[in-house]
């Protein structure tokens, strides 16, 4: 740790991406890595024993500057995997902490006033507004079960080496990033984040609810009618379009 460096900058600070994959070779995860490498500094990643070629195309990336491959999966023990992947993006000393999944890309604008909202001394933390896109890449969902863009998602933070940080030990639906970091000030912007995890043909979103029920099938950790929506003929989408001029704080 750099005793000597300000707590918050105004100027030149360094952003790190952090993030956990499992078996995302084929997927969206190369163009994911793509588009961090031109406006992250490093990119951290862990590797929850992937049995494809996730790792070796992570370390075709520069910019992937750790990678930690995980011997056996800890699937379901998120926890030990949040904390262990904050660990490795923290020994990087960063000045900003960016969480971001294997198919999760930020729009353009946000790519754009990604250092506009890092270089400010105003707030510690960024939430953004992310989008499930259903069915393909030109169409996101929204009705009473797919609405998460309704609200906004902690993505970005800024890392505060003497802050004590706390993630809860849960073995499901564990927050990306800490906790504590809640209570300090944020800025809720309207740029967006466009998640892909849902831009899927039928099959395979049947097989995504095959799999929810085999994990969950009395419910405890999600609502069996949103499972059920998963297999909707026809769900509500709405057409996504680029805008500009948004998402600046004042």
């Amino acid at each position: 740790m750099n005793k000597g460096r300000p707590l918050r900058k105004t100027s030149g600070n360094r952003l790190t991406a952090m993030m956990q994959v499992r078996n995302e070779n084929g997927r969206y995860l190369e163009q994911v890595l793509e588009e961090l490498s031109g406006f992250v500094d490093d990119i951290v990643i862990v590797d929850d024993a992937s049995t494809d070629g996730t790792a070796r195309l992570c370390e075709s990336f520069a910019k992937v500057t750790k990678l930690v491959t995980l011997g056996e999966s800890r699937f379901n023990r998120e926890w030990e995997l949040r904390r262990t992947l904050w660990e490795l993006a923290v020994s990087t000393e960063p000045d900003w902490l960016l969480s971001v999944d294997a198919d999760e890309f930020y729009e353009e604008e946000a790519k754009q006033e990604m250092r506009r909202l890092i270089d400010q001394d105003v707030y510690d933390w960024v939430a953004f507004r992310l989008y499930d896109f259903w069915g393909g890449t030109t169409h996101y969902r929204e009705d009473e079960h797919w609405n998460i863009h309704t609200k906004h998602t902690r993505t970005l933070v800024r890392y505060l080496p003497q802050y004590y940080y706390f993630t809860p030990q849960m073995d499901h639906h564990v927050p990306r990033l800490p906790l504590s970091y809640a209570v300090l000030p944020g800025f809720l912007t309207e740029l967006r984040v466009k998640h892909y995890g849902w831009a899927l043909p039928p099959e395979a979103l049947r097989e995504k609810y095959d799999r929810y029920m085999e994990l969950d099938p009395e419910g405890k950790w999600g609502s069996l009618e949103q499972y059920a929506s998963i297999l909707d003929e026809n769900p509500r989408l709405v057409e996504w379009q680029e805008r500009r001029g948004l998402g600046r704080p004042e």
